[in-house]
């Protein structure tokens, strides 16, 4: 039995968004999911592929917004004061990109994430980043409900972390980044593998 999506029961696109089209956002690369309080397995190998991503969207001049989560002074992640709040040196900003600060799972809340890409006159946005199942999910949703946007995720530009079960037991984190994008996918968002998505 093939399984159908909901995007393919629709009729919706599924080729990745083009990049004279889109908007490159990247969600909460940052040191707190390395170094700090909440590790992800695949940190390193995301942020490498976001990496390899970032280049690909500079060398084709397409718009690039950096989202950080910032959860004030003090906080026990994420703190405005502390050493884990800067961005992993794969993604570095560069002049001329935009960087956005957030407080809460969906960067599009407080953070003029809307005005900045309504700016660029671009409807398509190319997302990755940590973690799937928060704020990469909860953005992804937003783009495509609130906002209208087309949305597409780089799978292997986007970490997980194990989490607890609250019916007993852990979830990896493998398993964890699989079933959020295939429940981005059913709907939500178009799924490539890596930036190989977009011939050069």
């Amino acid at each position: 039995m093939t399984l159908e999506t909901f995007r393919e029961i629709y009729g919706l696109d599924d080729s990745p968004s083009p990049l004279d089209r889109s908007v490159l956002v990247l969600i909460d690369i940052q040191r707190e999911y390395r170094d700090g309080r909440v590790p992800l397995a695949n940190v390193d190998a995301a942020a490498f592929e976001a990496g390899r991503l970032l280049d690909l969207a500079r060398r084709r001049g397409v718009p690039v917004i950096h989202i950080a989560h910032d959860a004030g002074l003090g906080a026990p992640a994420f703190a405005s004061d502390g050493p884990y709040r800067d961005f992993l040196p794969q993604v570095t900003p560069r002049d001329g990109e935009t960087v956005l600060f957030k407080t809460y799972a969906n960067a599009f809340i407080g953070t003029g994430l809307a005005e900045c890409i309504k700016e660029t006159g671009r409807n398509e946005v190319i997302i990755a980043g940590d973690t799937v199942g928060v704020c990469v999910s909860t953005t992804a949703r937003a783009a495509a409900e609130e906002y209208g946007l087309r949305v597409t995720l780089v799978a292997d530009a986007i970490a997980a972390r194990d989490v607890a079960d609250p019916l007993g037991g852990t979830i990896v984190a493998e398993t964890v980044r699989r079933v959020a994008l295939a429940e981005l996918a059913d709907m939500f968002a178009v799924i490539v593998k890596d930036s190989t998505a977009w011939k050069e």
